[in-house]
């Protein structure tokens, strides 16, 4: 004869067995559509900086530095000394894995940027070839292919991919507004806009693109003039940032034993994770606070 706890204990097995079955579904569905979200924008990232490797070798390689990090942080904070506590260090481990994992698309956001403000800068030069170009007698297809026959990298590079697109059959507009959309650059956003406006409207086209160059040329020495003034700013946050770890670090070197309580200290642990998580709010702040947009 079954006890009266038999039941109770039946149905409370089958209600844990389930309910996990649940989260690991909605876990498995969650880190998919991450997955899928993370390749497509870190295929936008190599393809932006003409990067020729699967995006999936950049998740690789987020998995792999992020785990890397963990092991090495778990070695020294273990060997450290005897107290460390796994009970709530393993999210300080954790925390050290999450902020390694961003690291390969931080770089290519910052390769993104450089190349872009690059591409800024040569424009000029290239808006003055393509308009010397319409002077001597030459379309607007041949002055953009006079552009991509240079060695100016990247604009060369990137308008070598505009002139494929229109051999190929793609009409200028479009063509024009696939570059845009690739590139993302305001400069050129009103390059093209400047053409296809005097292409519609049959306006003088050199003339148009020697004022957007110096459009563009003024706005490129306002910028560095402002690079320039707010660089004492974010060199600033920088310092800041690192500051809290740079003294982490000296502190653990000079009184290891002390840490090592520290850390292995429910307390400690959240201590951490919340200079942590001001750290980085107080970086992105003072950025924000230093890009001006011009």
């Amino acid at each position: 004869m079954l006890s009266n706890s038999f039941w109770p204990g039946f149905f409370a097995f089958f209600s844990v067995f389930f309910a996990t079955l649940v989260l690991i579904e909605f876990g498995l569905y969650v880190a998919s559509r991450y997955r899928e979200r993370f390749l497509e924008e870190a295929g936008t990232e190599l393809d932006d900086v003409l990067i020729q490797i699967p995006a999936g070798r950049v998740l690789d390689l987020s998995f792999g530095i992020a785990t890397s990090g963990m092991i090495v942080a778990a070695i020294l904070f273990s060997t450290q000394s005897e107290s460390f506590s796994w009970k709530w260090g393993w999210l300080l481990i954790l925390g050290i894995g999450l902020v390694l994992f961003w690291i390969p698309r931080l770089v290519l956001r910052y390769l993104r940027s450089r190349r872009l403000q690059k591409f800024n800068i040569q424009l000029e030069e290239a808006l003055g070839i393509i308009a010397s170009s319409l002077k001597a007698g030459f379309s607007i297809n041949q002055s953009l292919d006079e552009v991509a026959d240079q060695n100016i990298h990247p604009v060369s590079v990137e308008f070598r991919l505009l002139t494929q697109e229109i051999r190929l059959g793609v009409p200028l507009e479009q063509a024009l507004e696939n570059m845009n959309r690739r590139l993302g650059s305001e400069d050129f956003e009103l390059v093209a806009t400047a053409i296809l406006t005097a292409r519609q409207t049959g306006g003088e086209l050199t003339g148009t693109l020697e004022r957007v160059a110096a459009l563009i040329r003024e706005r490129v020495k306002i910028s560095n003039k402002v690079r320039a003034l707010t660089a004492m700013g974010r060199l600033q946050a920088i310092v800041i940032s690192l500051l809290p770890f740079v003294l982490m670090f000296m502190m653990s070197w000079a009184s290891p034993a002390l840490m090592s309580e520290f850390y292995a200290s429910p307390l400690g642990v959240i201590a951490v994770i919340l200079v942590v998580i001001l750290d980085v709010l107080g970086f992105l702040w003072i950025r924000k606070i230093t890009a001006i947009d011009v």
